[in-house]
């Protein structure tokens, strides 16, 4: 495992992260058995959010920390201000408070390393945000924060009101980003930054350096290795669902035909080629991969070592024709 580190976060942090969605109270016992699987291969960073199985993701996750008594070499990253069933929009210093204390109780915590707000809403003040994110740093319930989905304009604003009041930065953002790039939205306020629309926000990643988690890295299972042009439609059950209208056209069929041959050239799995891809950039990445076995972690792991030219990073992302 290679590791990284983020301002006001005293433990490294894993370059590969654990999404947490698969995790249940209903199956705890092979959620904890899970987590000591991807723990035993040197991961100690846990992606999860409130909406994970409805706060049943936090509740695993807490109940695996509280039983092996492991938090303080665990780093968690956590969210809040995600919209809800009762109102879209949940931006607000109520609603962070809110999200913050029923998560530290789902995992049975007194704080969270990193906490971002989930989604943005750019028509409320980030004055405010900040703030009250800073005082939650000061009352030790998180160690540091930052946004996903959040636009880089806005986490500069952010930033600028921080740097005038004395205040904490955003010191990381979560955005979609993955070889594929997206046709549709996966839901209202994603944000990603793959491809040639999201050229602009990677040049200022590339230049600040701020950490980027990475979310549906492997873009909801289209390099999963199981998908074709001509199967996708009839792979509902073995990917997540709606991969096949959100990343199933045209130009992103060509790149995973590459990532495919290339795969075959090296050796590797297609995931290991979409992933290398990620940490090849001159971005700060961390992925975020929903692996379900201690296996898909090992290879999505092993995806660290590979290294690619500028020649194939171009090539896969339909930059040149030939490498």
């Amino acid at each position: 495992m290679k590791y990284g580190r983020v301002e006001g976060i005293d433990k490294p942090v894993p370059r590969l992260v654990q999404g947490t969605l698969m995790l249940s109270t209903d199956n705890l016992e092979g959620g904890i058995a899970f987590l000591d699987s991807v723990r035993a291969q040197g991961c100690n960073g846990f992606d999860t959010a409130p909406v994970y199985g409805n706060g049943q993701a936090e509740r695993a996750l807490g109940a695996w920390m509280d039983r092996r008594g492991n938090r303080s070499d665990v780093f968690i990253l956590s969210k809040g201000c995600h919209p809800n069933a009762d109102r879209g929009r949940r931006v607000t210093v109520f609603d962070l408070a809110s999200d913050l204390f029923d998560s530290l109780a789902r995992l049975k915590t007194d704080y969270i390393d990193l906490y971002l707000l989930h989604r943005d809403d750019p028509g409320v003040p980030v004055g405010p945000l900040v703030e009250a994110l800073n005082e939650h740093v000061s009352e030790g319930r998180i160690r540091a924060f930052g946004g996903s989905n959040w636009s880089a304009n806005r986490i500069r604003e952010a930033n600028c009101y921080a740097r005038n009041h004395g205040l904490r930065p955003f010191v990381a953002s979560s955005p979609n980003f993955s070889l594929a790039v997206r046709v549709k939205e996966v839901w209202e306020g994603c944000l990603s930054i793959s491809g040639p629309q999201g050229a602009e926000e990677r040049a200022w990643y590339r230049e600040s350096q701020m950490p980027v988690f990475s979310w549906s890295s492997l873009a909801q299972g289209f390099f999963s290795g199981l998908l074709t042009r001509e199967n996708i439609t009839g792979m509902a059950s073995e990917i997540t669902e709606g991969c096949a209208q959100v990343y199933g056209y045209e130009e992103n069929f060509v790149r995973l035909e590459r990532a495919i041959e290339l795969a075959g050239e090296r050796g590797k799995t297609v995931a290991q080629i979409a992933l290398a891809f990620l940490y090849n950039q001159p971005l700060n990445v961390f992925t975020v991969s929903g692996c379900r076995s201690a296996e898909e972690s090992r290879l999505n792991r092993e995806a660290m070592e590979v290294r690619l030219t500028p020649e194939e990073l171009d090539w896969l992302d339909l930059r040149r024709e030939k490498r």
